[in-house]
């Protein structure tokens, strides 16, 4: 897939941009190849770059108490960045890590500045992400907060279908705010027994 065929299919999925824009936008991005278990950002880097995931998946997690915690996962046709460092210009709080073989479309917030300023489709596209993502953060918390670990595992499998066989079983139980044991059993229940 070349750039074109990508800027295109970012247009489709989140916001149709005009022809000077995709032009631009074309001009300004990079196309990246990297191997699984590559960390795109860490804990305390200062990061001014999103990612769009053309093939591949990522995570976001942190590490408290030396435990490893999966804050949010991304996969085809979604961004991921440092949003603090990004948006905030201050240290990244976490760490973000390819969990496949991934190509990339990488974007600089001075490319995102320039072009929200100059087209306002682009504009729109960059509040739909952003939006997205808020959502997504918000149904997060709100079901760690309020749902049982069955309904919490069932819920992602609805967002995500095929997760199982793409992630680690240990970062989506650390998602999910529960132990690899808890996660096994809802998965098994005969052996809960």
């Amino acid at each position: 897939m070349n750039k074109e065929e990508i800027v295109n299919r970012i247009s489709e999925v989140y916001s149709p941009l005009s022809s000077g824009c995709r032009k631009e936008l074309l001009d300004s991005i990079k196309i990246l190849s990297r191997k699984k278990h590559t960390t795109l950002v860490k804990e305390g880097q200062y990061s001014d770059k999103t990612f769009y995931i053309v093939e591949g998946c990522a995570r976001v997690y942190y590490l408290k108490d030396g435990k490893d915690i999966s804050d949010w996962f991304a996969f085809e046709n979604e961004f991921i960045s440092s949003i603090i460092s990004f948006f905030s210009d201050k240290p990244s709080p976490h760490y973000i890590e390819l969990l496949e073989d991934s190509i990339l479309i990488e974007m600089s917030k001075d490319t995102v500045d320039k072009l929200s300023v100059k087209y306002h489709d682009f504009e729109r596209l960059i509040k739909v992400v952003v939006i997205q993502t808020m959502l997504s953060q918000r149904e997060r918390i709100s079901s760690i907060l309020f749902q049982n670990a069955q309904q919490r595992y069932e819920n992602i499998l609805k967002k995500y279908p095929n997760i199982t066989n793409r992630v680690p079983l240990t970062h989506i139980a650390s998602h999910l705010g529960i132990t690899l044991e808890t996660l096994s059993r809802i998965r098994n229940p005969r052996n809960g027994i």
